[in-house]
């Protein structure tokens, strides 16, 4: 049971200098994930983040820590901001599923019956399900766009909705990396008319369960995000094209898949934020696959709602539509990973190759370099870790230990990923 006591000492002073400074509040039975989190900075690389969790509803854990800055001259702050990466797809999964719930959408109408335009070549089936789980064949734009095309949300809506997909709705799945958000958003914006994405997902979600998460951040509060950390690259003046990008960065050695990660990941240049993360403009802009910008606790608290609150009690869905959208709708070899993926509606699910949390029920939504929220019914678990400082892959170290540092808390142990 939670203690009552849940201050924070003070920090520990460590072998490289002064500790990092880290605050927030953590239950005495979770002083674990607290050193997971303090461990981070000292031995981790961690420059700034937060991580937050519940249990059975309850905030065990709210901490916080390091810096907004490689510099290390600006603490992070309690209510500092960082862009989530594809922590914004779950969120966007739940006022998706938010508006199924309530009859404005239906999951298996045809999304050309709200969306006239994206009958085009071959869609007029598609159904909302499909592009739910990955199943649209829209990973990328085909259609070669300029380089801030991403920032307009109408530019990039037109070109998925008149293009020919990759494969055909509902045969295969493959991540739509950078147009979850786009394909998903417009279906919401449709059903509710006249209006922004960005105003429609505060009004549904953030502002009614008091959650810093903003996905189109307003320019006044940019002073509050902590700016993202890339490590290092090798620097150079060569300009290359989107397919030579995608084949250094990806590269399949099939013709027809390289140009279509190409499309996926480079087209436009910046979709993915690669180097222009920290622009006013990317901040500004509503991109749900990739821009939202928040705090780990909005990320716990609303997965929490989302986990153990039914309609009446102002959740987003009931149980029958929570156990539809959390349990498999795509399995197997991925059109565009080329490795194993799972997903539910919106949500990725949990793999032995890429475990969510610790239970074979939990789901959740990694972002780049590990940033990541998910919800564990088996446990009772809602977690939420955002940083500035990307990893190299979803799943990393830091991500990793914090997350078992909580299952130890509980008295579980994780399985090891395979690999």
């Amino acid at each position: 049971m939670p203690s009552d006591d849940p201050s924070l000492p003070s920090d520990p002073p460590s072998e490289s200098g002064a500790p990092a400074p880290v605050d927030g509040v953590v239950d005495p039975a979770f002083r674990v994930v607290e050193e997971a989190f303090r461990e981070n900075f000292r031995s981790r690389d961690e420059v700034g983040g937060a991580v937050c969790v519940f249990v059975d509803g309850k905030p065990v854990v709210d901490l916080w820590g390091g810096y907004v800055d490689r510099a290390h001259t600006r603490p992070w702050e309690r209510d500092s901001l960082v862009n989530a990466y594809s922590v914004g797809k779950g969120l966007t999964s739940m006022l998706v599923l938010s508006l199924v719930e309530r009859g404005e959408l239906s999951l298996d109408a045809p999304v050309s019956a709200r969306w006239p335009e994206f009958a085009a070549e071959g869609k007029e089936h598609t159904t909302l399900r499909m592009l739910l789980s990955h199943q649209a064949g829209l990973p990328g734009v085909r259609e070669t766009l300029p380089e801030d095309a991403m920032l307009n949300w109408d530019t990039m809506c037109s070109a998925l909705a008149s293009q020919a997909p990759y494969w055909e709705p509902g045969s295969a799945h493959g991540y739509h990396v950078n147009t979850h958000g786009f394909l998903n958003g417009e279906m919401v914006r449709r059903a509710l008319g006249e209006g922004s994405f960005r105003d429609a997902f505060q009004d549904r979600v953030a502002r009614p369960h008091n959650a810093d998460f903003h996905i189109g951040l307003p320019a006044s509060q940019h002073a509050r995000v902590a700016p993202i950390v890339e490590v290092p690259r090798p620097q150079t003046t060569e300009k290359i094209s989107a397919l030579e990008m995608a084949k250094k960065h990806f590269g399949s050695g099939d013709p027809e898949t390289d140009a279509m990660l190409a499309c996926i990941y480079f087209n436009p240049s910046g979709v993915s934020g690669f180097g222009i993360a920290n622009t006013p403009g990317w901040r500004s802009a509503s991109i749900p696959s990739t821009n939202g910008h928040g705090t780990a606790r909005a990320v716990a608290s609303l997965y929490d709602t989302f986990m153990t609150k039914d309609v009446s009690e102002g959740g987003f869905v009931g149980e029958g539509l929570r156990a539809e959208a959390t349990s498999i709708v795509s399995d197997g070899t991925d059109r565009v990973l080329r490795k194993p993926s799972r997903f539910g509606l919106g949500f990725q699910l949990s793999q032995a190759t890429r475990r969510i949390g610790g239970g074979e029920q939990a789901y959740g939504h990694f972002g780049y370099g590990g940033t990541l929220g998910f919800a564990d019914p088996e446990s009772g678990v809602a977690f939420g870790y955002l940083m500035n400082r990307p990893g190299e892959r979803w799943q990393t170290p830091r991500t990793n230990v914090l997350v078992e540092a909580v299952y130890e808390a509980l008295g579980r142990t994780i399985p090891s990923a395979q690999s």
